[in-house]
């Protein structure tokens, strides 16, 4: 077992640490942090008079304090909800460790939240670890490094069951108002806003605390952080979001396709910590506000989309989005970080080749320092330099990292790349492209991922491929990608599917595959540990394989849907409609040498649950076109016919039926 350098809690000097103790003095009250600037959330003037904790050395907290003898309590907070309609306000537990020293000399501390559904039902972190207590029924161990590593440096965690799980009241219901409030509830407490009591139902409140919360969580735990901040709650001073949700439309249906049926009905009984009587109503609600049956985006959704309330945050943003995230897919990121930026809200991310990946496991050291910095400027209010430094931390290949001013790229333009008939068997991106009217045709065949891209230059029913030119120098794509095409089908809808590809050898992670990341034997350490709680965890590298090709990104519509998410349009056997496909966003460098290949396909069955199937689709080609993204003046070559690419066929004897269409965030 090696040991990290931040496993430090015995270095700390009892004698020093109780004179400093005594010379701390009450913390000012924080303000708010400015977007526009990008402070930190503490005012400079009381920050200038107050004496310095034994946590803060220079710009930087230590640990100074006692992980074994940290305070370990519980408290159940009460929200403004009553989700299971039993005529009591819901109430959700929330698991605190925090430092002893600073309680006893009445030094208030920031607190860094969790809020998930996970704790008792499923796990958190690669290794699955759940929340443990001891015979009194206080927490004993919370899930992952952030209050083993924390706590010493003069924080609090709080690990916050949402409603409906675990040890809370109330119903889960799925991102939805119900939920993001339970969150909302206890930044509300820790500010003194809302009632909170102890299991035998002594009132209690959060003295101790300074109000200023950093909310973190990956998957469903930091999409609640993204709503949670969509709400303008004063006192959450900052979140970081990793492979996390800005819309649970966009998370449940892609464009109007179904990603699986009765997906929000069963993410709730997944995590759902209480009888099925007590939220059997909820559950109904949910099925039927959901509008399975068109796929719309309607006021279920809308409530459930955070996107539209970027201009109430207040926080600073911090994300981290695996590239190759199939679970919670790149515009989730993508569209939240764009709305953001419009707003001037202060942010950093991380983009990593990996799929559904926490950092934490993909580039250890590294994410721990910068969430201590992050967490540092943003919660202590030191001024260590973190929001001075390049915005972007980007992975470009497996293990080589480079860090950019923002995202995407600087000089990222969008580019028409016309679409052309070539040899009537592959079609062609680049050049004149056809002539308005030179048609295509094929027909859905319910094709795997691999039957649709395998083999490009070989004819294959079910598909349509266009690839460019071999590269002459490197293309960088930043940003997201769409289709434009002008179309014609035999049925009122069809679901269309587009693909981008990189054709050229090259090493790549296998994110198919444990999402890209081998769980190795050894350890590393990352704070205090107690008997019952480690800071330990089993180290991890990428997995990598030579490929001849790679899917880069992908994007799903219901022809219906062509003109609006609200509403189907059903289509005319006789008429051309010009429809937009949106791919996922995607940041990715081909080489020089490489082919870039778009393919159309239909009915998705790895991705997507349909009935509409068995379409006949005529694409105009010379009306059609792809819209790249294109960081730098590379672009493509100008051809008549598409070069020969040779790859390694599908493998005929996979499974044509779907892998799982309902992941749990």
């Amino acid at each position: 077992m090696t040991s990290a350098p931040s496993s430090a809690d015995t270095r700390a000097q009892v004698a020093s640490l109780l004179v400093g103790l005594l010379l701390a003095a009450l913390p000012a009250t924080p303000v708010a942090a400015s977007p526009a600037t990008g402070s930190p959330p503490q005012a400079e003037s009381a920050e200038r008079h107050r004496p310095v904790p034994p946590h803060v050395v220079g710009d930087h907290t230590v640990p100074a304090y006692s992980y074994a003898n940290a305070i370990r309590e519980s408290v159940w907070v009460q929200t403004r909800a009553d989700s299971d309609g039993d005529g009591v306000r819901d109430r959700v537990a929330v698991d605190i460790v925090r430092p002893r020293e600073v309680a006893a000399t009445g030094v208030r501390v920031p607190v860094i939240m969790d809020a998930s559904p996970y704790y008792l039902c499923c796990g958190r972190g690669n290794e699955s670890e759940l929340k443990t207590y001891d015979a009194t029924g206080v927490i004993a161990k919370a899930p992952l490094f952030y209050d083993n590593y924390f706590v010493p440096r003069g924080y609090a965690f709080a690990a916050v069951d949402l409603a409906g799980t675990a040890r809370s009241t109330g119903c889960e219901d799925v991102g939805g108002p119900a939920e993001v409030g339970s969150a909302k509830a206890v930044i509300d407490w820790l500010n003194g806003r809302a009632p909170a009591f102890t299991a035998d139902g002594r009132p209690v409140s959060a003295a101790w605390s300074t109000g200023q919360v950093g909310m973190i969580g990956k998957s469903w735990d930091g999409s609640v952080a993204n709503g949670v901040a969509a709400t303008g709650v004063p006192g959450l001073a900052t979140i970081v979001p990793i492979s996390a949700i800005s819309s649970w439309y966009d998370y449940m249906r892609y464009q109007g396709v179904l990603r699986s049926a009765d997906y929000p009905g069963y993410l709730h009984s997944y995590v759902n910590g209480r009888t099925d009587e007590a939220c059997a109503d909820v559950l109904a609600r949910l099925r039927a506000d959901s509008a399975e049956e068109t796929g719309d985006y309607n006021r279920f959704w809308a409530s459930r989309d955070y996107r539209p309330s970027a201009d109430r945050v207040r926080a600073s943003v911090f994300v981290a989005h695996g590239v190759n995230d199939l679970n919670v897919t790149t515009n989730q990121f993508a569209r939240w970080w764009q709305e953001l930026a419009d707003q001037g809200v202060p942010r950093k991310l991380w983009l990593y080749q990996a799929g559904h990946e926490d950092p934490f496991d993909v580039r250890r050291a590294e994410w721990v320092a910068a969430l201590h910095r992050w967490f540092d400027y943003w919660l202590q209010g030191l001024r260590n330099g973190v929001m001075d430094e390049p915005r972007v931390d980007l992975e470009t290949d497996p293990g080589r990292w480079t860090t950019q001013r923002d995202w995407p790229a600087a000089g990222t333009r969008d580019v028409r790349i016309a679409l052309g008939v070539g040899d009537g068997v592959t079609g062609t991106l680049g050049g004149r492209g056809a002539r308005p009217g030179q048609e295509r045709a094929y027909v859905d065949e319910s094709l795997t991922e691999a039957e649709l891209v395998a083999e490009p230059s070989t004819a294959t029913s079910g598909r349509l491929v266009f690839l460019s030119g071999a590269l002459s120098t490197a293309l960088r794509i930043s940003g997201s990608p769409s289709v434009r095409l002008r179309v014609r089908v035999d049925r009122p809808t069809t679901e269309l599917t587009a693909r981008l590809v990189d054709y050229g050898v090259a090493e790549r992670i296998r994110y198919g595959s444990s999402e890209g990341v081998r769980t190795l034997d050894t350890e590393s350490c990352w704070g205090a540990s107690t008997d019952v709680d480690d800071a330990c965890y089993r180290d991890t590298e990428e997995i990598t394989e030579v490929s001849d090709h790679a899917v880069l990104t992908r994007g799903w519509l219901d022809a219906a849907h062509h003109r609006s998410l609200r509403f189907s349009a059903p289509l005319l056997a006789d008429r051309w409609y010009t429809v937009t496909v949106p791919l996922n966003a995607y940041d990715a460098v081909l080489p020089a040498g490489h082919v870039l290949g778009l393919v159309l396909g239909q009915s998705d069955p790895e991705f997507t649950e349909t009935d509409d199937r068995d379409a006949t689709v005529q694409v105009d080609v010379g009306r059609s076109e792809l819209v790249l993204p294109v960081a730098g003046r590379a672009g493509l070559p100008a051809i008549d016919v598409a070069p020969p690419v040779v790859t390694a066929p599908a493998d005929p004897s996979a499974a044509r039926t779907a892998r799982d269409t309902r992941p749990v965030p």
